[in-house]
């Protein structure tokens, strides 16, 4: 009998978020990742279509790391009848419970879309109760056939690339892949013996500045906005570099590398993600595990303000410059940011930092593009502030470190499915992979199908 594996590529082809993939493998209906379709706001108005794919008959969603255009619309999937299992490590289901109860906090004010129903408290505890957690390589038995191991990603803590074994053939489904080597995370895992790889390529088309460059490009910018008397404003991912930034930031104060001047985290779920964090220490790598023995929010230094309650964030404007606040969202969607952006942007005096990838159609694309005006929370923002990009505090591999990755497992790999990215960095990717590797690579589009052959020869 045939021994085939069906994907379709249901979501994150084509573009960078709205991960979502379905694999039909010994008789089961496999799920990896349910995000968020994120563009022009948080959530774009296609998540709320139906599914193409009926959720009652999945058997098990597998999750590759807690960002929401990863596991973002678990609650949808829910309310239309999703009752099997969920997997993922067992830090991604610690930070699961405050990404959802957050992002519903901001959806469910939504009654025209019915997304108050969606994201619902209910949904999001039966989400919960059917989420399982495990550890780096312990093996889950799914069939005779077929078991499944989570690898370390090192994108975020729990991130995971999962390896898919059936009938000893070897399926990787990457999520993210780290940045590696993080100050705070261990490295990506080398695999070497896949023989299908479903990869992301967020930067499939470009490369970051050195780890040197970054460092040095974030101390002239603190320094110039600093001579200037201005505002600082740094959109992060409360789950994400923002701990990083941190983590520099925190060098540079207690070596005197930079002027000591007020220095605010104002990103509630990121604080509230610390107290995550602290449950599973031993998922850092040994630096980062020796500061959080003895750091009340992970990071502590002079200076440094947490800002928890809203009051508290909207003392920070009264604080005079030069300060540097670091709020969310990351692409200027949402979260205290936005307040922030109006209140600083239009003067040429401040600068705002971006540091991580911004989606296409969303504020934080528009600013980096250079527009003179930008539309935040309902009205036009003038954008007079300098805006500086570094890329090297990105989450992601760059295009080299996507290389090196698949280079691996050169000897072993039979196709390799470059998704997660916008069209030109995939393709870009795709043409890499062929050009320096001699591999079978490709970038499929949404809906595409494709079948794997998983015969013993």
């Amino acid at each position: 009998m045939e021994k085939n594996a069906k994907i379709t590529f249901y979501g994150g082809a084509g573009s960078v978020t709205g991960a979502n993939f379905l694999l039909e493998i010994d008789g089961k209906k496999i799920l990896v990742d349910c995000g968020l379709i994120q563009g022009e706001k948080l959530a774009d108005d296609i998540n709320w279509d139906p599914f193409t794919y009926d959720p009652e008959t999945i058997d098990i969603l597998f999750i590759t790391h807690g960002h929401i255009d990863h596991l973002g619309r678990i609650p949808k999937l829910i309310n239309e009848g999703f009752r099997g299992k969920i997997y993922s490590t067992e830090p991604t289901k610690g930070i699961a419970s405050p990404m959802l109860e957050d992002m519903a906090g901001i959806l469910g004010k939504n009654t025209d879309l019915n997304l108050d129903k969606i994201y619902s408290s209910e949904n999001i505890k039966i989400a919960l109760s059917l989420w399982q957690g495990f550890q780096y390589h312990e093996k889950i038995k799914i069939t005779p056939n077929l078991e499944v191991v989570f690898l370390n990603a090192g994108h975020i803590l729990g991130s995971a690339m999962i390896e898919f074994i059936y009938n000893g053939k070897k399926i990787l489904f990457t999520g993210d892949l780290g940045n590696s080597p993080s100050p705070i995370l261990p490295d990506t895992e080398k695999v070497t013996d896949v023989d299908y790889l479903i990869m992301e390529s967020v930067y499939g088309d470009r490369n970051h500045e050195s780890r040197d460059d970054r460092r040095k490009y974030l101390e002239e910018t603190i320094e110039n906005n600093y001579k200037r008397k201005g505002a600082l404003i740094i959109p992060t991912f409360s789950l994400e570099r923002s701990q990083e930034l941190l983590f520099e930031l925190n060098a540079l104060v207690e070596n005197n590398r930079i002027p000591i001047m007020p220095i605010f985290f104002d990103s509630p779920l990121a604080i509230r993600l610390t107290e995550v964090f602290k449950q599973y220490k031993n998922y850092f790598n040994e630096n980062s595990q020796k500061v959080m023995t003895h750091d009340k929010y992970l990071f502590d230094f002079p200076g440094l303000h947490s800002t928890l309650k809203s009051k508290e964030s909207q003392m920070i404007n009264k604080i005079p410059n030069p300060k540097i606040i670091i709020a969310g969202s990351g692409m200027s969607t949402g979260g205290r940011i936005v307040h922030h952006e109006r209140h600083y942007l239009p003067d040429p005096n401040n600068t705002i930092l971006l540091t991580g990838y911004q989606s296409v159609g969303t504020p934080g694309r528009l600013i980096q593009e250079g527009v003179k005006t930008v539309r935040i929370t309902g009205e036009d923002v003038v954008v007079r502030a300098h805006v500086v990009t570094i890329l090297g505090y990105s989450g992601h591999k760059d295009s080299d470190g996507l290389l090196n990755f698949v280079q691996d497992m050169q000897d072993s790999v039979k196709k390799v499915f470059v998704v997660m990215g916008e069209p030109k960095s995939a393709m870009f990717l795709v043409q890499k992979l062929r050009d320096n590797l001699g591999i079978e690579a490709y970038a499929p589009e949404q809906g595409y199908s494709v079948i794997l052959n998983c015969n013993i020869k």
